[in-house]
């Protein structure tokens, strides 16, 4: 199993201990990004992606990794401490980039298959807010099924967190990581993402977007092949 990790933060704090505790319970071949230490730029809004190809973003060579070991992975778990009530600059910075892989324009077929988990953390609130963030994305790029982590950790320092707030985290990672491993391999989208990826298809076959249109044909998704089927 192949797991991919990308913390919207580079310093290694609550949500970082937390997304560690669940991908060292799933097990598996782990890759992890830090932002903005891994990936720096901002999307310049030139739109190239959407109407000629990703490949000629001013930042594909520097997404490159990121975007290879996300198509890889069988599990994605995104990680954002709660900024101002919403994910970090540094991880909306990243998943602006994928635009065009939302199911309007061209997504990946792989995300069909996979698991995605959106963690965050505050000493407060704000963590439903900032996991919707990273969560709009997951939906929209088709991933089979996203599970959320909220934890008000009550402090600024992992170290400081109180003992039975850990226990309730380890609980909570426990069981997370037992239903990802169960679905690993047989996980298929559910009826909103199929009911959605229905209506982009019949849109798509004429679309408004040629480039878009085009990959809808390649794929054979405007006819009756679906992406999360063999």
């Amino acid at each position: 199993m192949k797991i991919t990790v990308i913390h919207g933060q580079s310093h290694k704090g609550s949500t970082y201990n937390i997304a560690k505790e669940l991908y060292e319970k799933i097990g598996g071949e782990v890759t992890e990004f830090f932002l903005p230490k891994d990936f720096d730029c901002f999307c310049k809004g030139c739109a190239t992606c959407f109407v000629s190809s990703e490949t000629k973003c001013p930042d594909y060579e520097k997404l490159k990794p990121i975007t290879d070991a996300i198509d890889e992975a069988d599990v994605l778990i995104f990680t954002s401490p709660v900024y101002v009530m919403h994910s970090t600059g540094a991880m909306k910075a990243l998943l602006d980039h994928y635009g065009y892989r939302f199911m309007v324009h061209r997504p990946e077929g792989k995300m069909f298959t996979k698991q995605a988990v959106c963690i965050s953390t505050a000493a407060g609130a704000g963590m439903k807010s900032a996991i919707k963030d990273m969560a709009d994305s997951t939906f929209f790029w088709g991933v089979a099924k996203t599970h959320k982590l909220g934890i008000a950790v009550m402090e600024t320092k992992w170290e400081n967190v109180k003992p039975e707030i850990k226990s309730k985290i380890d609980k909570k990672t426990t069981s997370l990581a037992k239903k990802i491993k169960r679905k690993v391999g047989k996980i298929k989208p559910d009826i909103k993402t199929r009911g959605f990826f229905t209506i982009m298809s019949m849109m798509q076959k004429n679309g408004f977007n040629p480039v878009d249109v085009e990959y809808w044909k390649e794929q054979g998704w405007t006819d009756k092949k679906k992406p999360w089927k063999k």
